[in-house]
């Protein structure tokens, strides 16, 4: 079982994610919140498995709140919805540490496979959504460093798991990178996992973003 928190200031747009989610027997809805402070209050008081966080609310917006409750350190992981045109919303999200995010025209079935993800600790992005968002993300990161050889994050990595963190960067799936690299899916799924945890990443999105920091994707990382 699956908990969720729903995070909206629409009071017809949360209606519709509790009856998606009350329709099967995997997520339960645990509560409600409009806006990004009661949304900060209730997840620390619920402690759900995934917030469904909305982006544009009064007062203390989703990202906001996002922020806040990452920070906090506990087990709740933050779905955004957003839409794709406003990308300073989606990198921003990304940054306060969201697990990611889905559009708000996803169909239901996208969006319950996207609560799962999310609940177990993966990313959600599709692969081709996640590739034209980078691409927009590159151009809004800070000027790359040249000395990325040096950051300790990389220090424990093995050659093979930079190389897997290269790939994460370039938002190649599971069995893109395993036909690139000659080797099992459950091979690279086992080297991401200790990528992650070396670097230490919450999750893939914060493995992206690393990557992109230090110059190991995005343009003019060869």
């Amino acid at each position: 079982m699956t908990t969720v928190l729903i995070v909206d200031d629409q009071p017809l747009q949360r209606y519709g994610f509790r009856v998606l989610l009350d329709s099967i027997s995997e997520t339960e809805v645990v509560g409600e919140a409009a806006h990004g402070a009661e949304a900060v209050r209730k997840t620390a008081e619920l402690r759900p498995d995934v917030v469904l966080m909305d982006v544009r609310m009064p007062g203390m917006d989703g990202i906001e709140a996002t922020r806040r409750i990452t920070a906090a350190g506990g087990r709740s992981r933050v779905l955004v919805l957003t839409t794709f045109d406003l990308d300073e919303y989606v990198h921003a999200a990304l940054r306060a540490g969201a697990s990611g995010f889905l559009l708000k025209d996803a169909r239901p079935e996208e969006l319950l496979a996207g609560i799962r993800a999310v609940a177990v600790g993966d990313a959600v992005i599709a692969p081709a959504l996640t590739r034209r968002l980078l691409d927009e993300y590159a151009q809004h990161v800070p000027a790359r460093r040249s000395d990325c050889e040096e950051d300790p994050r990389l220090d424990a990595l093995t050659e093979r798991e930079r190389e897997i963190l290269v790939a994460i960067g370039k938002g190649w799936t599971n069995g893109e990178i395993a036909t690139r690299l000659v080797v099992s899916e459950s091979t690279v799924k086992t080297h991401v996992g200790r990528v992650l945890a070396k670097i230490g990443a919450r999750d893939r999105i914060q493995a992206v973003i690393l990557a992109y920091d230090l110059g190991l994707a995005g343009p003019g990382s060869g």
